[in-house]
Order: structure tokens, then sequence, then C-alpha cells
């Protein structure tokens, strides 16, 4: 049986596309999934579909893009009609139109405003200047996902989980300090050496030391936890590894092959890192059994 998984916009480094991977590394037994580096919340939108977890925490320092979550768990039908009000008025010049919502957005920052231009952007590619502004430009070979379609996929991810999904705009660290050890914790921060450029691809970004220390402490409470971090292109390595003292699990997923390098008339490969702590490995350790059978399952069930 397929399990349809609905998400309502794209976003930068979303792992959507290998969440059937991740999630046979979660537990049967989790009390509530957090994930301190939302984003677009494709690992908890999956696991809500395939039934793992009574709770969830979503975060994100990026405060509007918290507000269009509050949204879409809490008034889905509103934002669908704003959304296909914009989508509608832009049809007369695409191009301008998206410059005025996003100069509008960098004002207000109206949540339908951010919907629509997360539907407009290329592959999902947030830019924000040195100040803060949205400054990435439009997709203007499209016009953004249909009305008909957004609404199916906003209301599908309201109904997984708007009743039992708490919300928050703070700092990751604040975000993770009420885990327990029936909880687990997933976290898919900012690359390595794009957080900091001139054009940021994150609303904010996050040094290698600091999140290093945070794992060192949730390992001293043991906290279950896993973390998409660096990874590789073919030969080429991006960023440096999780550090051997964290005593973590290190995995290799397959997330397809790199579309640069297809541009470039190369057939490389990109494999993410997936890393798993001491707490998370005994416990899917002492549940071998569960893990395999769910595992199996879920390979292959997973379609957006």
């Amino acid at each position: 049986m397929s399990v349809q998984v609905p998400h309502p916009f794209p976003y930068q480094g979303s792992k959507r596309n290998i969440a059937h991977h991740i999630l046979p590394y979660l537990p049967t037994d989790i009390d509530r999934l957090i994930e301190p580096f939302c984003g677009s919340a494709a690992i908890s939108i999956a696991a809500a579909a395939c039934g793992f977890a009574g709770k969830f925490a979503l975060n994100d320092i990026n405060s509007a893009l918290m507000s269009l979550w509050v949204e879409i768990l809490e008034r889905p039908a509103q934002l669908t009609k704003e959304y296909e009000r914009l989508w509608y008025e832009q049809q007369t010049d695409r191009k301008e139109y998206f410059s005025r919502v996003r100069a509008e957005f960098n004002a207000t920052h109206e949540p339908h405003h951010l919907l629509y231009l997360l539907a407009r952007i290329v592959k999902g590619s947030v830019r924000y200047s040195s100040d803060g502004q949205f400054n990435q430009a439009p997709d203007n070979r499209r016009s953004g996902m249909k009305p008909e379609t957004m609404r199916r996929q906003i209301l599908g991810v309201s109904e997984l989980l708007a009743d039992r999904t708490s919300l928050s705009a703070m700092d990751f660290r604040e975000s993770i300090m009420t885990a327990t050890t029936t909880d687990v914790v997933y976290l898919d921060p900012p690359y390595q050496g794009v957080s900091f450029a001139r054009d940021h691809r994150y609303y904010r970004g996050l040094s290698y030391n600091e999140l290093v220390d945070v794992l060192a402490l949730m390992n001293l409470r043991g906290i279950s936890y896993l973390v998409s971090y660096d990874g590789r292109t073919g030969e080429k390595h991006h960023g440096q590894s999780l550090p051997s003292d964290l005593e973590l699990r290190h995995l290799e997923i397959y997330a397809g092959k790199s579309s640069q390098a297809t541009f470039l008339g190369k057939h490389s490969e990109t494999v993410e890192s997936l890393y798993l702590s001491p707490a998370l490995v005994n416990r899917l350790e002492s549940g071998r059994s569960d893990s395999a059978v769910l595992a199996g399952g879920i390979q292959g069930r997973l379609h957006g």
C-alpha cells in the first residue's frame, strides 16, 4: 500500500525525496518528533503519514516561515483562498507581480505572500540579503503550483498535523530543551559553507562548533537524535564530518544524481550523511525485530 504525502511548498534542502530512507531509523516508540530546523517539515509530514509518533514539534528561527506554518495548520482554508487570489492576479505580468509581492512581503511578512514566493522561485532555493531581506528571483517559466493543487496539499498537511503539533520560532537550542528520552529529535541544520555567504541560502547561519557542542549535551542527556549534515557528490566532499568523539553512527544515503553535474555533462551521484546518536542506536537495537519489519515496509511506500 502506498502512502500519499502532501507537501505545500518546496524549500531549500528539503528531505522530501529521501524521507523513505530516513524514516526506518526512527524507533517505533516515539512520544514526540522534534524538528528544530523544520523548513518544509518533510520528515515530520512523512512520519505522520506513516503513523510515527503521537505528537510533533516544529521550530525554525525564521519567524515568517513559522507564521506560514501557523496558517497552514490553523487556518488552511483562508490561506488557500489568499494564495488563489495571488495566483490569478499574477497572470497579466508574472515577473512584475512577483517583484511587487516580494516587496510587500519584505515590508509586512504576510504568510500568504511567502507561500506565493516559495511557489514561484527556482527549486525552492530561498535567498536572503545580508540585512535579512528575501531577494531570490522568480522562475519566470512557471506560474507556481496551481490553486487547486495547493489547496489539496495544504489541507492534507493540516489534517495530518494540526491537532498534535506545537510550533515555535526560536533558536534551535531552546527548541530542544524540553526533549525527553522518549522523544526523537531530527536535526537538518544549514549545510556548511553556504550559511555565511554574501547571498544567504538560510535565514541565519550555524557554525560547526555550535552544532557539535549541542550534540554533545544531548548525548549527556540521553536524547535520541538524527542529524543530516554533510555529504558528497562523486569524490567531492561537502563540509566537515561530525567528530568521532560524539560516538555517532554514520550512514550514507543516496540522494540521486547531481543536477549541477548533469548540466556540466558529468554523471556524479549525491550522497548525504545521516548520523544516529548513541541513545537512538540503543533504542533501535533493543527493538531490532520491529525496526527491521518497519524498515522493509517503509521503502517505496511514500509518494508526494
